[in-house]
């Protein structure tokens, strides 16, 4: 009783020292909590001892049996998961762009929420102006080809007098030279009308992708200038993406498995990562991933996901609950009930621990399977202590 009472009344000086003033340092705090700490693996070991003390005399608390619940320890594989959270993407997001300049909205063919083919039209710009600049050069084309027409007759003609040798050598010159500049005009003119065409067909605005559209915020009569106002989704083609931590890199790689819960639509489906990022961000010391997922008309983007990464996987491992892992001055410890001489005995199994995950811790060595542990009972449990599995 000295030895205990000794422990309690140091305990309760540290621990007073540890309440005491808001002037301790981070230093001194960490220091006191080692010192309860110590204290109180030192308390539990001389409890245990008493307890066996007074088991081998006798007592008749140690005569009577602990109810306890055991379970037999069988092989099973042990995976752990890293568990991020990530969303969904579309592979192929189009901002629709003039390829002119833009100009003004005259006729708005889409909404949001439409779905929208390849090649479709979705609006059309004021082309006014545009019209009349092809009508003119149309018409300006039509002189051109007459003049030119006409040059080139009288060209003809002169060179045939020429030949008879009639007429003077400049007047061919000239003929020529006219004829030549008028064919070149009509040229000029003709690409120019092509030019003026091509800037009327611009006026017209086509979807480049199958999709939806996600976003329309123009209106008839505004100026349609760019990127933001018009955005086609491609909902049929989505993938996972997501930010990992970079102490995982060397454990994650393309062909990794996931399980990817969608929480609001009640769905779990297993992917393999397609992408890993070769870039670690300076800000979030992560590195980005992506897994492509499988059709389906109930995943949207940007939609919220729970991503499992399997790390880890043993196949035929030795796991126990993690709540039943205890800890003494020595060693960490589960309870095993073990017949000894015909009677159910509490033994302290020392064990090794590997990962964990979930509720459950892999043991790697002190366990084997077929060890009957104790899942209920075993907080007050000491080393050959009686126990018993019914209450009758």
């Amino acid at each position: 009783m000295k030895n205990i009472s000794t422990v309690l009344t140091s305990t309760l000086i540290l621990f007073a020292i540890a309440c005491g003033g808001g002037d301790n340092t981070l230093e001194t705090q960490k220091a006191t909590l080692a010192a309860l700490k110590k204290e109180s693996l030192s308390l539990n070991a001389k409890i245990a001892t008493l307890e066996k003390a007074i088991a081998k005399a006798g007592g008749a608390e140690a005569a009577k049996a602990i109810l306890v619940a055991v379970t037999p320890l069988a092989t099973q594989d042990f995976t752990h998961y890293i568990e991020l959270q990530g969303k969904v993407e579309s592979e192929s997001v189009s901002f629709v762009t003039p390829r002119a300049g833009g100009g003004q909205v005259k006729g708005l063919f889409v909404k949001r929420g439409d779905q929208v083919r390849k090649g479709q039209l979705l609006l059309q710009l004021d082309n006014s102006l545009i019209k009349q600049s092809a009508a003119a050069a149309s018409q300006n084309i039509e002189t051109l080809k007459s003049q030119a027409a006409l040059a080139k007759s009288v060209y003809e003609k002169q060179k045939n007098l020429w030949d008879q040798n009639i007429g003077s050598e400049i007047q061919l010159l000239t003929a020529k030279t006219n004829a030549e500049a008028l064919a070149s005009q009509l040229k000029a003119a003709t690409e120019q009308l092509g030019v003026v065409r091509d800037q009327l067909a611009y006026t017209s605005v086509y979807s480049d992708v199958d999709g939806v559209a996600e976003e329309v915020n123009v209106k008839v009569g505004e100026l349609f200038i760019g990127p933001g106002q018009i955005k086609i989704v491609n909902t049929s083609r989505l993938k996972l993406t997501t930010m990992v931590p970079e102490n995982y890199a060397g454990k994650i790689k393309v062909g990794t498995e996931t399980s990817l819960n969608f929480p609001d639509i009640q769905k779990i489906i297993d992917a393999k990562i397609s992408v890993v990022g070769n870039v670690i961000d300076p800000l979030s010391r992560s590195f980005y991933i992506e897994a492509k997922l499988p059709i389906d008309k109930n995943f949207r983007p940007n939609q919220l996901v729970q991503v499992k990464i399997k790390d880890y996987e043993k196949k035929n491992a030795i796991s126990a609950p993690i709540n039943l892992l205890q800890n003494d001055e020595k060693s960490k410890f589960i309870y095993v009930a073990v017949l000894e001489n015909g009677k159910l005995i509490a033994r302290k199994k020392a064990v090794t621990v590997g990962q964990y995950y979930g509720n459950n811790i892999e043991i790697l060595t002190g366990l084997v399977a077929g060890d009957n542990v104790i899942t209920e009972g075993y907080q007050t449990l000491f080393d050959g202590q009686n126990i018993t599995t019914s209450d009758k």
